[in-house]
């Protein structure tokens, strides 16, 4: 998506440690009418699948998976949560994902109420780089048996290997903008096309 890759160069910014700030647009500020073009290219990308829910996990995910899900029917969101609160009441299903920004491990946890046997799920979020978040949402379908049809990502960076090692697995990975290299001295960016 060259919108996307446009608004990374122009208003991203590099730090070392393989960080990507895209803040003013993406994961703290947000540009809603970006958000709904996004959802709007994973719907043309994921067309003819049935997808009957959305799985994105907290924080950062949430308002693209919301915006793209009216591309999709309206989709009902489901997205994970980092910590256990007195408002997760029933069974539910946790697994633990190690967060490259965070540079911790934290439990995910979703209410089996609302992740079925029988749901067809499209898992989406901000950004992809080892793909932990990502295996861990995949190990939520598992358990819960629901199947995932299609992961869209709004920034992968690909020199991190997360999305390739997906797609290799058989996922359908659509990633709206792949980071090839970055540099922390010069600011550049370069895309995977």
């Amino acid at each position: 998506m060259r919108e996307l890759e446009e608004r990374i160069r122009n208003e991203g910014t590099v730090r070392a440690g393989d960080v990507l700030k895209v803040d003013a647009f993406l994961n703290h500020q947000c540009d809603v009418g970006l958000f709904d073009r996004m959802g709007s290219a994973w719907a043309a990308h994921f067309a003819g699948k049935r997808i009957t829910k959305i799985l994105t996990i907290e924080a950062s995910g949430i308002g693209i998976a919301c915006v793209a899900a009216r591309h999709f029917g309206d989709a009902p969101v489901v997205f994970a949560k980092k910590a256990q609160s007195i408002n997760l009441d029933g069974d539910q299903y946790t697994t633990t994902v190690y967060s490259f920004t965070k540079q911790r491990e934290f439990p995910v946890i979703v209410a089996k109420k609302y992740l079925n046997a029988g749901d067809h799920v499209l898992l989406i979020d901000d950004f992809l780089a080892n793909g932990k978040a990502l295996r861990g949402l995949i190990d939520l379908c598992m358990a819960a048996g629901a199947t995932v049809e299609g992961i869209g990502i709004a920034v992968e960076k690909g020199f991190q290997g997360g999305g390739d090692a997906l797609r290799a697995e058989g996922y359908d990975v659509d990633s709206l903008a792949i980071v090839e290299s970055m540099d922390p001295k010069t600011g550049d960016i370069t895309f995977r096309h």
